[in-house]
């Protein structure tokens, strides 16, 4: 047999220690693990150099917001950001999208727009809000499950126009609507009603500095927000799931849930282990506005024992860059009107393998699970995703894990030109991805990006697909040219030769756009209820 691709040289996790071998993939697949691979055929041979080779790691959380928000990212920036962040697959999620996702038909069209600028593969989330809840639309929910959708998703506090939050009595009819499904319900854990108060109480108060912002948005509004969460699962059975949970309270919460038998999760993001909001906020502004805020240093630690513990299930993004010069940065803005979210996917796995694993907070099988297996199992992508068994899909990220770096702006894939983690210094770099066998990023100038014409660039990124408009006209008749109010008045609709002069500046991408595919849900799959104080 000649085999597509030999991956040599591989050190692969076995527990926490690594073995070194050559990994043979046929037709995108694992076939075989070799230790030697003297007189063995194959088209192309891929050299791992000794590094450590993880399963593809997964962002189960990221908003590339195209569709409505071309402005801000499209799915090819931040699917190349993904790339060079050792990312092999992303989940997206239904919400800053015009319209948002929340039928099998605005499903469908957003995969359709996606499709051409992919460059790793996906799936997605579906949507429930408190729109559909009012109006008896829940039988989406059965409906985009079928589809193939991963978990749905709803907001406690308002998000964007077209993806209304839940009232209270709202998300427990979404929860006995999602349980039916067996599929996990993430919610966005703060409380309303508290964070609506003491914003507009620090807003009266004239507090403009960057600190106000988590201040008001305090721990107690996610404990709360939790705690009816945990009380809605347990009355409904549904699979409840906190996402970019970012204090510690949450975890102890979460972790108390899980040994009480509920089907409780949680993730938590880089920022969240590594930031604190007295100086980042202080530093930074409305670059380092987020929701929730960033939170104080012991939930930092807090939350890395929560990894260790069970309590956090695994790491996520909540990747959501917004334009600097219109929605950060823009004359007469400020902290309550800034819009709140940081780019993230490029980074995550670096932060996680230098500031935990390298340091010694977590073990190397701990950080198997957390990046890409615990993921994958609970979005039941399993084990084509997440896994190195023969007959998974053959994704890898390789890393250096003595290569040290500093996280720098000019090199972000993602097109929002800012990020907190700036100037971070890290010690493990990821210098190679590989989907389905194909090597998509290597740690290199050269990058196909590069070559894109004007006339790829329009058809790939500026224009829709041949025909989508009339095979969703209704959707189009509703949502005109898919434009959001933001797009309008951003600046880059006055100025898209910037679009193009950032994505082909991006470097190392080894494949085309279009490249990535659409990853439907293989199966149902809950993570095992294990706490470990």
């Amino acid at each position: 047999m000649v085999y597509d691709v030999i991956i040599k040289n591989a050190r692969i996790p076995q527990g926490d220690d690594t073995v070194i071998t050559n990994i043979l993939v046929k037709d995108e697949k694992i076939a075989g693990f070799l230790d030697n691979v003297v007189g063995i055929e194959a088209k192309e041979v891929i050299d791992a150099n000794g590094h450590l080779t993880l399963p593809g790691c997964i962002d189960s959380h990221t908003h590339f917001m195209y569709q409505g928000f071309p402005h801000r990212e499209n799915f090819l920036t931040g699917s190349a950001a993904a790339a060079r962040g050792g990312i092999t697959t992303v989940i997206d999620m239904p919400c800053c999208s015009v319209p948002s996702a929340r039928s099998v038909e605005q499903l469908k069209l957003k995969i359709e727009l996606v499709e051409p600028q992919a460059l790793v593969d996906y799936a997605m989330w579906g949507g429930v809000t408190g729109e559909d809840v009012r109006e008896g639309w829940l039988h989406n929910v059965k409906e985009q499950a079928d589809f193939g959708a991963v978990a749905f998703k709803v907001y406690m506090t308002p998000s964007v126009p077209t993806y209304p939050r839940v009232s209270d009595p709202e998300m427990y009819e979404a929860f006995k609507a999602v349980a039916e499904t067996g599929l996990p319900i993430g919610i966005h854990a703060e409380n309303f009603a508290m964070c609506d108060y003491f914003v507009k109480k620090f807003q009266r108060e004239g507090r403009m500095d960057g600190p106000a912002w988590a201040e008001a948005r305090m721990e107690l509004a996610e404990k709360v927000a939790i705690q009816l969460g945990i009380s809605f699962a347990e009355d409904t059975g549904a699979r409840l799931h906190i996402v970019h949970m970012s204090t510690g309270i949450g975890a102890k919460l979460v972790g108390e849930a899980k040994a009480r038998g509920l089907n409780v999760t949680s993730e938590t993001c880089p920022h969240y282990l590594t930031l604190n909001y007295q100086e980042a906020m202080t530093k930074y502004g409305p670059l380092a506005k987020i929701a929730p805020p960033l939170r104080e240093k012991k939930d930092n630690e807090m939350l890395w024992e929560g990894l260790n513990n069970g309590s956090v299930d695994f790491i996520a993004t909540d990747h959501a860059p917004y334009e600097i010069e219109s929605e950060k940065h823009k004359k007469g803005m400020n902290i309550w009107t800034a819009f709140p979210g940081i780019p993230g996917v490029e980074t995550m796995v670096p932060i996680i393998v230098s500031e935990g694993y390298n340091k010694g907070r977590i073990s190397l099988s701990k950080m198997v699970d957390i990046l890409s297996t615990n993921a994958a199992k609970h979005y039941g992508l399993y084990p084509k995703k997440g896994a190195m068994h023969i007959g998974s899909d053959a994704d890898f990220t390789i890393i250096d894990l003595e290569k040290r770096w500093t996280i720098d702006l000019k090199d972000q894939a993602s097109m929002c030109g800012y990020t907190p983690l700036e100037g971070m210094e890290l010690k493990g770099k990821v210098v190679k991805t590989i989907v389905r066998g194909h090597l998509v990023f290597e740690d290199v100038e050269g990058s196909t990006l590069k070559d894109l014409s004007d006339e790829e660039l329009q058809r790939i990124v500026h224009k829709y697909p041949e025909g989508v408009e009339e095979r969703y006209s209704e959707i189009f008749k509703e949502f005109p040219n898919l434009h959001s109010q933001e797009y309008e008045k951003s600046y880059r609709k006055e100025h898209p030769e910037l679009i193009d002069q950032h994505i082909r500046g991006i470097k190392g991408i080894k494949v085309r756009p279009g490249f990535g595919k659409f990853v439907k849900r293989q199966s149902i799959q809950v993570l095992p209820r294990t706490i470990t104080y």
